[in-house]
Order: C-alpha cells, then structure tokens, then sequence
C-alpha cells in the first residue's frame, strides 16, 4: 500500500522527510524510485539508466548466466549483490563502485525538478540488497551538482530524455573529437535517447549525457522535435474508410561515504 506525501512536494524534499522518520521502503516518482533502509539510501532505478544488470554483464564484469543466476539463487532473500561476491564473481570494491554508478545515475531522474507527487511504499525492500547505503543529503547535493555541470556545458536539458539527431555534416566534423564522444555521436540515429545509447554501450548514464551535451554545444547533435499528435477531423469531414561507472569520481564518493 502506497502513502501520499505532502502535498505539491518534490521527490529530494520528499526523501529529506523520509530520511528524518529513518524511514524504510520505496519512493515512486513518475521517472522511477528511490529505495531506503533506515533513512539512507540503498538503491535507486529509473527507466532512463541503465540498472545494475546491465552495467554489469554489457561491461563483461559478470557474465549473463552467472548474473542470472545470482537473480535465481538470491533475489528472493534480496542478498543479489552480497551472492555476487560471496560466489566469486566479483569483487567487493567493484560491485561497490557499479552499485554507486547505477544509483546516481536513476537518482539523477527520479529527483528532477519536476513531476507529480511521488509516493511512498512502507517496508519494502529490493532484490540486490544493502551495498553501499547512501545518506539522503549526499545523494541530493551530488544530484544538484550532476544537473548544474551539465547546464554549464549546455543549458538545455530536452537533450537529456529526447531522441538524438545528427546536425547536418556532423559526422563530418566528427574526426577531432575524442574517441569517446566518436564513440557515442556513432550511435546517434534520429531515434534513441540518451538513455538507449548508454544502454546499448554499456556506459553509465551520467558519462553520455556529459558527452551529448558537448555535443549540443558544438552544433553536432541536437534533440528531435516531439511531433503533435494528429487532432480528429470533424465528424462531418471524416475521410471515407480505405482499405513501431565516472571511476574516480564514484570511488571519491565512496571514500567519503565511508568517512561518515
């Protein structure tokens, strides 16, 4: 059963609440949800960031079959992420590292400016388990910095959810640029988003919308005009009928998480 929260309340305000009450249970905003255990942050997905699975085997740290089987021996007794380590599939620091990437990454979304009324579910818990809990005001404040970065590059943010098109002579143009952002303006395709192409390249989220942003600002990409939905015409004029994880950043942050 979920609870409303305060009226007209974001979803960072919403978890500065939760985080005083020490509270345990899920956050639903409409870009995804936030986890917590006693007031801290223990997990975060969105729609537009890739999960910890896919970071994960589309980075070759743990192959499909051993993540799907730590999804079937674990998850039921939500212990995912200790079952990875323990069974030798990988480390403790990397699964660390991963885990933080993934959760600020959805974080990222879920506490945007913006959106209806996030909910809250008491008590529940999710699959992979306790990895690195994260205190509401850390993740807040780096969410703010992750948003005020990437306004410096460039101020439009529609670049961050749109479908991404290639200017004209962009890839023309593309030869100077560093591998990494070839890499990415080479999966530009009029049709995935930022979140498809991180997907797709097994990146963190965060690291794409950097590098699409740079492009924005040099001319190179630009976001893909939504189109208007086609309105009915009057009844009396209807037609006839006829016949588709930043490394070093995260693992400063786990230094300081690790401080408090």
């Amino acid at each position: 059963m979920t609870t409303a929260l305060a009226p007209r309340t974001t979803a960072a305000a919403s978890l500065g609440a939760l985080a005083e009450r020490h509270a345990t249970g899920v956050l639903i905003g409409a870009t995804g949800t936030v986890y917590l255990a006693e007031g801290r942050v223990v997990h975060a997905e969105s729609p537009a960031a890739p999960d910890l699975g896919a970071l994960l085997t589309r980075s070759a740290a743990v192959d499909p079959d051993g993540w799907q089987d730590a999804l079937d021996r674990a998850g039921a007794r939500r212990g995912v992420g200790r079952h990875l380590v323990d069974s030798g599939r990988l480390a403790a620091g990397a699964l660390e590292l991963c885990h933080l990437g993934a959760l600020f990454d959805a974080a990222y979304f879920v506490l945007g400016p913006e959106g209806p009324e996030p909910r809250f579910r008491p008590g529940a818990a999710h699959w992979i388990g306790a990895v690195r809990p994260v205190p509401v005001d850390v993740l807040v404040r780096e969410c703010a910095r992750r948003r005020a970065l990437l306004d410096r590059i460039w101020p439009r943010p529609d670049v961050d959810g749109a479908p991404l098109a290639l200017v004209t002579g962009g890839r023309a143009r593309a030869r100077t640029l560093p591998a990494r952002r070839r890499r990415i303006l080479a999966e530009i395709d009029g049709e995935r988003t930022a979140a498809q192409i991180a997907s797709g390249l097994g990146c963190r989220t965060f690291h794409t919308l950097v590098e699409l942003r740079r492009l924005a600002a040099d001319g190179l990409v630009t976001p893909v005009p939504r189109r208007a939905a086609p309105q009915a015409p009057p009844a009396d004029r209807l037609p006839p009928p006829v016949d588709d994880p930043d490394t070093a950043l995260l693992r400063r942050l786990r230094d300081a998480l690790e401080a408090l």
